[in-house]
């Protein structure tokens, strides 16, 4: 089978791509990945080296959230047509919404990491008016879920809300994110400490919440949940938030390595997200054997079920409270991290993840086999 893959590296989607990419390579299938936004970083591109036969075709077409994206949507459409023309892939799997529509007789796989209009909804709690943009953008989204073979979401909740915001798809498959459990160390001693992963200015992610009050143990927060290359030079990019509330260390972007230091040392993770219909960050956590205290968003409550402990929705005096509980009990902590780890190796693993997308893929090959 091949399957060309779509996708940007601008956001955690790379990181979804990877494990995808990767998983379908072991697995024997032949993979086409055409990335967009911007020409990767060599370090972004490294994870590739391992994996024999993967065509990769890097591009800078801009991405459909820009705004500068309906200038660049019909070259970024006709380059994508033609490549599929000549590669004769059997499934295209696009994380974007936008080539759902493109005009070639190969069975379209969509993949909804997200989308404008439903992160307004749960972030700042209305629709957005449709200004011109907009509108082209909502319309966009809505021929790319019409068209496509089947439309994927990482939860039933994400699903509900493409149906409520754009359209029902024609097929709807719910697959869960998965990660590969190798990345991760959960045998590390730990620290008592609290991690959560997103800018302070996001107000999607939220996790100034952890500056509004006092914690009884160390809180850091890593400024972004994309790795960054290691420097040639060590540099310090600590700072602390402080107030007369509360001090935060705030640390920039990470390497990966640093990334999983991070998560295996910290005992509990704040998941302080308003808006996370993916949650590749909480996983990460959950491998690594840290205690999630979670925001109470259906996201979150579909996803963790009771292997998390959750805070009154986007209430930061309810997050210090359960900050608080878990400190006080480290019986309690130990078990909510076993909870958390034990959920995520039985649920959201890598291999649980391409099992599910191909036999979508196989079911789209043998319908469209029958079709010709």
């Amino acid at each position: 089978m091949h399957v060309l893959v779509t996708s940007d590296t601008l956001s955690g989607t790379w990181t979804y791509t990877r494990e995808l990419v990767t998983g379908l390579v072991t697995r024997g299938v032949q993979v086409t990945l055409v990335s967009f936004g911007e020409i990767p970083l060599p370090e972004q591109t490294t994870w590739m080296e391992t994996l024999h036969g993967l065509d990769y075709r890097p591009t800078a077409f801009r991405l459909e959230w820009m705004q500068e994206a309906e200038q660049d949507l019909p070259d970024s459409s006709a380059f994508l047509a033609a490549l599929v023309r000549e590669l004769q892939p059997d499934v295209l799997h696009l994380n974007q919404f936008c080539y759902g529509d493109l005009p070639v007789e190969v069975s379209r796989v969509v993949m909804a990491h997200g989308d404008l209009i439903t992160w307004t909804q749960a972030v700042q709690g209305y629709t957005p008016r449709l200004t011109r943009w907009l509108k082209w953008y909502r319309d966009t989204i809505i021929r790319g879920i019409k068209a496509a073979d089947a439309v994927v979401t990482p939860s039933a909740w994400m699903l509900d809300a493409l149906r409520t915001s754009y359209a029902r798809p024609e097929r709807e498959e719910i697959i869960y994110p998965g990660r590969n459990p190798i990345f991760f160390n959960p045998y590390v001693s730990k620290e008592d400490s609290v991690l959560a992963v997103g800018r302070l200015v996001d107000a999607g992610k939220q996790v100034f919440l952890l500056t509004q009050h006092t914690h009884p143990l160390p809180v850091c927060i890593v400024g972004a949940d994309q790795p960054v290359p290691t420097p040639r030079l060590p540099i310090r990019a600590d700072v602390k938030v402080s107030t007369d509330q509360s001090s935060v260390a705030v640390r920039g972007p990470q390497t990966e390595a640093q990334l999983r230091a991070l998560y295996s040392r910290a005992s509990i993770y704040a998941a302080t997200a308003r808006y996370e219909p993916v949650g590749m960050p909480t996983l990460d956590a959950a491998l690594s054997r840290c205690a999630i205290v979670a925001n109470d968003i259906p996201s979150f409550r579909e996803t963790w079920g009771d292997a998390a402990l959750y805070f009154r929705t986007n209430d930061a005096a309810s997050l210090a409270k359960s900050l608080r509980q878990l400190n006080a009990d480290r019986t309690m902590c130990r078990a909510y991290a076993e909870l958390a780890y034990s959920r995520a190796r039985e649920r959201f693993t890598t291999k649980r993840m391409i099992d599910d997308y191909l036999q979508l893929y196989r079911s789209l090959v043998s319908v469209g086999s029958v079709a010709a």
